[in-house]
């Protein structure tokens, strides 16, 4: 598939391995999976960044390769079970932070045409998520704009 903004080709990744259950060496009861999870959240960490601290860290020093394997639920299912999933979704949230600081650096800098075509294109990568998410994660009325986004960001 194509790139959003270039004429060039995606490159191809990697995909995890299959498999169907989790490995031997890492036999962690899912209900501490689980709790570990929550209380990363409500520390202020993000789903990817939760999922990293798991596989690195682990629980009482074991660490838990894969959650999804482990438990049978992903990150962001348990965290909704729980009540601790964030407000904006992280991929949206990430984009907004790329946006406003790029804002703000083209009104420091208004002949940076190289950052005001990334803010462009960053602002319509926002828009389309916003569209995307509005209505299920997302306030029915929710539309993008600078200030909307740098008070989400302040808020959190």
């Amino acid at each position: 598939m194509a790139r959003m903004h270039t004429r060039r080709r995606g490159s191809s990744g990697s995909d995890k391995p299959a498999a169907d259950e989790p490995p031997e060496w890492s036999d962690v009861d899912p209900e501490k999976i689980e709790d570990r999870v929550v209380e990363l959240a409500e520390q202020g960490h993000d789903p990817s960044q939760i999922g990293i601290k798991l596989r690195d860290e682990g629980v009482t020093g074991t660490p838990v390769p894969d959650v999804k394997l482990a438990t049978g639920k992903k990150i962001s299912t348990i965290l909704e079970e729980n009540d601790a999933d964030p407000e904006v979704p992280e991929d949206l949230r990430n984009l907004m932070e790329r946006a406003v600081g790029l804002r703000e650096h083209v009104q420091e800098n208004p002949q940076d045409y190289q950052n005001k075509r990334a803010l462009q294109n960053t602002e319509s990568k926002v828009r389309r998520l916003v569209d995307y998410y509005r209505g299920d994660e997302l306030e029915a009325d929710f539309t993008y704009s600078y200030d909307v986004a740098k008070a989400i960001l302040e808020e959190n």
